[in-house]
């Protein structure tokens, strides 16, 4: 009879545990959380120093009544949750629920282990301990911190927009940067600039090379652009008739470092850019590589290590078997010399390692024929990536060239790979175009003949859109949320539909820009990047046993509820009516409302359930359209991005992502459209810009 019980959270690890341990341990999953607030209220009590009220969540009540029935058979109890605060809390809370904290004839214990194998498994048990009640607060911190977000300022959102919205402590912060993108974008004006290349011939070369301008003064006063047209046809006039002469050849050597291991953030971003993975796909994916899959001659093991981290540290173990693994396979030369560290001023926990494979040996041709598709390209890339980061930098042979044309410089470079290192296992996107054809002999003094000179006119672009991948990056820079939240922070602002997703882009969309527009304005202090990050480092804090719980609380409600009950009062003399619209109902006669629905507005029929006739709605914005006369009206994307468009669409084309002007342009009579606080010219080669208020 088993007198061990076990207790992990997932029951995908019980089977891959089990195998680990004698027929004295049973193993028994939790299925995650047995107790939270309750659902139904705040779960908390205020006037009662804010003590949480924690209920068993519904459904759980059958797996906690199994638990007991084990804990009664067993004399020593380990509580095996996940390696963070959260898994600590789930431990807490599982000690609270079965009564062990009570039990006189039980041992108790804490447990954890970085990775599901049999050597990590069986040693956890060696160094049992209790449960770190300062993790323990952290967590709870967090939980009521969101409660409070997310109670108190929801209803307000129902009241104010429509029923089903909902505001969070980290969603709301993600959803204000790509609302403050988006103003960036819609705020640039595009400058022009113009390259201009050299095509030089070298005796006896078959293909011209290729030069760029640099500037005049002989690069004395470095690198310098071409601003306009005028001042292009002034340096060509200026060439005209010059020699090109090679001024300085270099020769050097770069080093391309190798890359540190994956975080949860550094795994999501590359995921994302080489796979084409979601954020949720790849903790849904990860998640299922440290639980365990059956691997061919392996039986049940986890493939990776505990996936929520952002601590690029390597077990001292894990190194040297890396190091050994990359001298057997590749050779000495490879292996690297010194370990690579994450030079980061950010908060860090480094409570466990980096993401890696759990056996290095475990090569992803072993492998591939033991998982699908998609699990066998996220744990290639987490083992490429592993091992590079325990490879030598990668050497590139550079040679840079200058040549002198009159007063002006052109430049060429070229680079070739002459030790590959780590690049040998582990190429990224941006590496794959770094080595460039060499030139051929050239030297100091030698005159180039001149094929042709080669201009091209671009403009600047504005900020990228935020990406999935380019947003955790930029969660994590400003200290927004932890390794376990960005998934779920996205994926919630998607499924709101405060945001599209498009090509891999991120749109605010008109539900979206409303919800923020309420947020800023009204709960400040939620939505200000500064504030969300000092919470972040407070919970570790508290975590650390630095800073009490409750002092965090006690000083965060207060503030909050003074700003509810401030909307409150502004929300009571705000009646949101239906707007009447100049439309009539075909079917009643009656003037058709506009009102808003899970996709935006749409005109429905004021005699509902009677006459249930509704129809897009087409907000016109008083603009004749440029290319028929009709009517711009604004539109939205499937995915809910508003434009601009032609209401005689599809047999008229016109559509512009920014809001059409009133006036005219006064240069070419052209349409102008609004950006930011400007006005510019839809005509490229006009560029006519001006303020709005000039336009009026």
């Amino acid at each position: 009879m088993a007198n061990h019980l076990v207790i992990v959270e997932s029951p995908a690890k019980v089977k891959t545990i089990k195998k680990f341990l004698g027929s004295n341990y049973e193993v028994d999953a939790s299925g995650g959380h047995v107790r939270d607030l309750p659902k139904s209220q705040l779960g908390f009590d205020a006037e009662h120093d804010y003590e949480p009220k924690y209920i068993t969540i519904r459904g759980k009540g059958d797996i906690l009544a199994k638990l007991r029935k084990e804990v009664k058979k067993a004399d020593k109890i380990y509580l095996a949750t996940d390696p963070d605060r959260e898994g600590e809390a789930i431990s807490w809370h599982l000690m609270k629920a079965l009564k062990l904290d009570e039990a006189k004839n039980k041992q108790v214990y804490r447990i954890s282990f970085n990775e599901i194998t049999k050597n990590a498994v069986k040693a956890s048990f060696k160094s049992p301990r209790d449960i770190d009640m300062h993790l323990v607060d952290a967590q709870q911190t967090r939980r009521m911190l969101d409660r409070m977000v997310g109670y108190r300022i929801s209803p307000l959102l129902w009241k104010k927009v429509k029923r089903g919205l909902s505001a969070g402590r980290v969603q709301s912060v993600a959803l204000r940067m790509i609302c403050d993108r988006e103003d960036e974008i819609n705020a640039f004006i595009p400058e022009e600039y113009w390259n201009l290349d050299a095509k030089l011939l070298l005796k006896g070369a078959k293909k011209p090379l290729t030069a760029k301008y640099y500037g005049s003064d002989n690069g004395k006063n470095g690198k310098t652009g071409i601003r306009s047209k005028e001042e292009l046809d002034r340096i060509l006039a200026d060439l005209e008739g010059c020699s090109y002469v090679v001024d300085e050849v270099k020769k050097g050597e770069r080093i391309k470092k190798a890359p540190i291991p994956f975080t949860t953030s550094t795994m999501q971003q590359e995921a994302s850019k080489a796979l084409n993975f979601s954020t949720q796909k790849t903790m849904r994916l990860a998640q299922q590589l440290y639980e365990g899959v059956e691997v061919k001659g392996h039986g049940t093991i986890g493939l990776i290590t505990y996936l929520r981290t952002d601590s690029t540290r390597i077990a001292e173990e894990a190194d040297a078997t890396a190091r050994a693994f990359i001298k057997e396979q590749y050779g000495e030369k490879y292996v690297i010399k010194n370990e690579q560290s994450k030079k980061n001023g950010g908060k860090i926990q480094d409570a466990h390692e980096a993401i890696r494979p759990t056996n290095i040996s475990l090569t992803p041709a072993i492998v591939k024929d033991s998982l699908q598709r998609d699990l066998f390209r996220l744990y290639q890339l987490i083992w490429k990536r592993f091992t590079a980061s325990r490879m030598q930098p990668a050497v590139y042979e550079t040679t840079s060239v200058k040549v002198g044309a009159g007063e002006y410089d052109f430049t060429m470079a070229s680079s070739k790979l002459s030790f590959d290192g780590f690049m040998s296992v582990y190429v990224q996107e941006e590496d794959k175009e770094e080595s460039s054809a060499p030139f051929g002999k050239l030297e100091k003094g030698m005159e180039l003949g001149l094929a042709g000179l080669v201009p091209s006119q671009h403009f600047t672009q504005p900020p990228a859109h935020y990406t999935e991948a380019s947003l955790v990056k930029a969660l994590e820079e400003q200290g927004i949320g932890r390794p376990s939240t960005y998934a779920p922070t996205i994926t919630t602002i998607i499924a709101r539909r405060y945001v599209a997703k498009e090509n891999k882009n991120l749109y605010v969309t008109e539900l979206g820009e409303v919800v923020n527009r309420i947020m800023k304005n009204s709960f400040a202090s939620i939505v200000d990047i500064n504030f969300t990050a000092n919470l972040e480092y407070l919970l570790d804090k508290v975590g650390d046993g630095n800073v009490q719980w409750k002092t965090v609380v006690r000083n965060f409600y207060p503030d909050l509820e003074e700003a509810v009950k401030t909307a409150e009062k502004e929300l009571e003399s705000v009646t949101i009516a239906d707007e009447v619209s100049d439309e009539i109902c075909e079917n009643c006669g009656r003037n058709m409302v506009i009102k808003y629905g899970p996709h935006g507005r749409f005109l429905a029929c004021p005699g509902f359930p009677e006459c249930k006739n509704t129809k897009p709605y087409l907000e016109k914005i008083g603009v004749p359209c440029p290319k028929c006369g009709k009517d711009i009206v604004i539109k939205k994307t499937k995915k809910g991005r508003k434009y601009y468009g032609c209401v005689d669409n599809p047999d008229c084309d016109f559509m512009s992502w920014q809001k059409p002007s009133t006036k005219k342009c006064p240069e070419c009579g052209g349409m102008m459209v609004e950006k930011g606080n400007k006005c510019l010219c839809i005509n490229e080669n006009c560029g006519y810009v001006c303020a709005i208020s000039e336009n009026k």
